[in-house]
């Protein structure tokens, strides 16, 4: 009896001790105004092509680094994207009904002092509605999904950031389905996740019929091995199945959606690039269009996509030729929307070369993937009409329009073709463009 009662006093004791507060504590500012936003500029098609900002962008940068950026990603206006908390911007709502969009707003009007057609995502969310101290965030449990007694408290976020930037017309819900994992039954917990976007999705058409709202960025891995009733399969292996049941069951039972969205990477995740990198890319190309039937064909977008094995041991020659081989798939299969994870490292005031970066953060300098970006921007928007263009060299892989055609070797030796009637001598993994009628 007597250790029974101690047992219960320890109990009791335990259950009534205050929490240790955890994260880092937040100064949440008097209220702010929102920002004065320009309108998105005016384009004749949908761009297709752009960017998401993530921890460093322009906007960390001053003076020269910044204009230099802002002037290169206005001169063909593409989409940029944003998350409302983590990747570059500070908590929201650090306490309930607190907020701080200070980090926010300073991407946002950088979004649209360089022309973007911007993008928000809606990820991540505040401690308070995830288990963690009010007032407080603990960066360490970013990818913490929110409980779903506070799913209602998301989705009023969610309206509240749509209503404070009123030109940002697109959103994406959550990213990577981060946190939503059933690990008694080793699936996504696509039942929760699709809970949550449904509430997001009222919240947001209530505030604007005409926003356009997505999900449910599903990471779609692939692998060599065997799987056992593989929709997708082809020479580069096949897509993990429960991948595609999540995505099936959040087509099933979703409220509505405007696009739906997914992300991946060519890689497997078991031999890298298979059988090779170029040849890896058609998995982008077949899950386009099992999407597309799918979900009745739906506005397809890729949030984030990557090519290269985690060594990162590839020149930047090569990686540019594979990340545009990307792009010419995504073209080629339909896709709505494709957007490019902006490498970009803080400022050291080194050479250091930035892999896959668009600017050097020290300089402001122009890089490769940048002008990829853009001529892709200008020259393949969405509804552009594709001309069957051969190249004589099997190696070099060819996109054109009416007036504009971008090849690529796909070889770390030199290639010599023949392609719209020209010849064309390309160096290892070079990418070329070539104007084919009419003024550029």
């Amino acid at each position: 009896m007597a250790v029974t009662v101690v047992l219960v006093v320890g109990i009791i004791a335990f259950a009534v001790k205050p929490d240790i507060p955890r994260g880092q504590r937040m100064t949440i500012p008097p209220t702010q105004a929102a920002p004065t936003l320009e309108e998105p500029p005016a384009v004749q098609s949908w761009p297709r092509w752009g960017i998401t900002h993530t921890e460093f962008s322009a906007d960390n940068e001053s003076g020269a680094v910044t204009e230099s950026a802002s002037h290169m990603l206005s001169r063909v206006p593409m989409l940029q994207n944003q998350h409302i908390m983590g990747w570059g911007a500070g908590n929201p709502e650090p306490a309930p009904g607190k907020n701080d969009f200070r980090d926010l707003d300073r991407r946002v009007k950088f979004m649209s002092r360089s022309q973007a057609i911007p993008i928000i995502t809606l990820c991540c969310a505040p401690d308070w509605m995830k288990g963690g101290t009010s007032g407080r965030t603990d960066w360490t449990q970013l990818e913490t999904a929110p409980r779903r007694e506070h799913f209602d408290d998301y989705a009023k976020l969610a309206a509240t950031v749509a209503r404070r930037y009123p030109t940002v017309k697109h959103y994406m819900v959550w990213n990577e389905l981060k946190g939503f994992w059933n690990n008694a039954q080793n699936r996504w917990d696509i039942e929760g996740y699709t809970e949550l976007y449904n509430k997001v999705y009222d919240a947001l058409k209530a505030v604007d019929k005409d926003i356009k709202v997505g999900g449910p960025y599903v990471s779609v891995g692939s692998t060599t091995a065997p799987e056992q009733g593989a929709e997708i399969q082809g020479p580069w292996g096949s897509v993990i199945q429960r991948d595609l049941e999540a995505v099936e069951y959040w087509i099933e039972k979703k409220k509505g959606a405007d696009f739906i969205v997914v992300d991946g990477a060519s890689v497997t995740r078991e031999a890298g690039a298979y059988p090779d990198e170029f040849t890896a890319l058609g998995k982008f190309g077949a899950l386009t269009t099992w999407l597309r039937q799918k979900s009745g064909n739906l506005p397809v977008w890729w949030a984030e996509w990557y090519v290269e094995p985690d060594s990162r041991e590839w020149s930047e020659e090569r990686r540019i030729a594979v990340q545009t081989a990307a792009m010419m798939e995504f073209a080629t299969s339909g896709v709505t929307t494709s957007l490019y994870w902006s490498p970009q490292r803080k400022s050291t005031g080194d050479d250091q070369i930035c892999l896959g970066c668009l600017w050097h953060p020290s300089t402001g300098a122009e890089m490769p993937m940048a002008g990829i970006l853009s001529g892709f921007t200008k020259w393949f928007p969405l509804g552009t009409e594709l001309e069957t263009v051969t190249s004589s060299n099997e190696k070099v892989r060819v996109l054109a329009q009416e007036r504009q055609l971008v090849m690529v070797n796909t070889t770390d030796a030199a290639a010599n073709t023949t392609v719209d009637g020209k010849q064309f001598e390309l160096k290892p993994y070079e990418v070329r463009w070539s104007e084919r009628t009419g003024e550029g």
